[in-house]
Formats: structure tokens, C-alpha cells, sequence
């Protein structure tokens, strides 16, 4: 063996052991139960209520809201409904809408991007105190079909909303994931 081969393998060896050595120190995200038999973090996110948006009814911000809050329910519970409330989850959105190309001819838009700010506050139910705040926020742009094509002009808005929506309800499902596996 030369000493070029003897040299890699005492590299091998070294980050086997390395490997080895450090294996004990990860628990899953997700596990059924904590390192010291405490609940999991499944069991922990069943506990959060997410009350319905304070937004006017029947406007496309509602329509946003319950699809955040849908959205957001579903990556926590799962299928299932939610367990004995711990925690409360406040929110507030605000919505954007930019034109980016426009058609000089006829002065409408062929691309436009489609924004969500959110805000939220999670609060304890026993002391009522915040635990935890922090905003998010997702751009996304579309494209317009057609200048004329009113219902597939509404139809791709329809479509950057509910992408959004999804953004915001994954950031926000990783951040009290985060908070709820380590405790900041």
C-alpha cells in the first residue's frame, strides 16, 4: 500500500468515527416523543388555536386569510382536528398588487406580481402573555393571458393568491416548529 492509499484511508476511518460518535446526538423533528419522554412536536403543534382573520367578509383578503389559515391548520393537524389548546395563533395580512410589464399599446398589464405581508403573534392560553412574534412575507408573480380575457385575467390572480398563501402558511408552520423543538 503506498502511502497516498494509507493516507486516505485514515481519513475514511476518521470521519467513520467522527460520524459514529456524533450519531446519538440528532432526534428527529417529528418523533412520536421528545429526548426525555416528553410530548412530541406533533402533539405540541395540535395544541395551537388558529381563530379566523379579522378581515371584511366576502373580500379577496378573506378569501386569502382562510386559505393561510386552512393552509396552516392542515400542515399542523393533519387530518385530524386540533387537541386541547395550549397556545393561540393571532395573524394579520396585508395584500399587494404591482404591475411589471405593461403593454404599451393598450396600457394594461401582461405580468404582474402578487404580495402577502403577515404578521403574527402567538400567545399563551394560560398567562396571556406573547411567546412568540414575527412576520413573513411571499411575492409572486403571473402572467395575464390575454388583454381581453376578463375571467382568465381572474383566474391567474386567483392562482398567485393561493400560491401565497401556501408560502406564508409553510414559513409560519416552520417557525413554530422551531420554536415549539427548541424552545426560542
Amino acid at each position: 500500500m503506498s502511502w497516498f492509499d494509507k493516507r486516505i484511508a485514515v481519513r475514511l476511518v476518521a470521519a467513520a468515527a467522527l460520524a459514529a460518535a456524533t450519531a446519538g446526538c440528532f432526534q428527529p423533528m417529528y418523533a412520536e416523543r421528545g429526548p426525555n419522554g416528553t410530548p412530541g412536536l406533533r402533539d405540541k403543534l395540535q395544541g395551537v388555536e388558529v381563530p379566523p382573520l379579522n378581515l371584511p367578509n366576502g373580500s379577496r383578503e378573506a378569501r386569502v386569510g382562510l386559505e393561510i389559515r386552512n393552509a396552516l391548520m392542515f400542515s399542523m393537524y393533519g387530518a385530524a382536528v386540533g387537541g386541547p389548546t395550549t397556545h393561540r395563533l393571532l395573524m394579520k395580512i396585508t395584500t399587494t398588487r404591482l404591475s411589471i410589464i405593461v403593454d404599451p399599446n393598450t396600457a394594461l398589464a401582461d405580468s404582474e406580481n402578487y404580495g402577502i405581508n403577515a404578521t403574527y403573534e402567538l400567545k399563551d392560553n394560560t398567562t396571556d402573555k406573547t411567546v412568540l412574534t414575527g412576520t413573513t412575507f411571499s411575492r409572486v408573480s403571473y402572467d395575464i393571458p390575454g388583454q381581453t380575457q376578463r375571467f382568465a385575467r381572474s383566474r391567474t390572480l386567483r392562482d398567485a393568491e393561493d400560491r401565497a398563501a401556501k408560502v406564508i402558511a409553510e414559513n409560519i408552520n416552520q417557525r413554530l416548529a422551531s420554536f415549539f423543538a427548541a424552545g426560542t
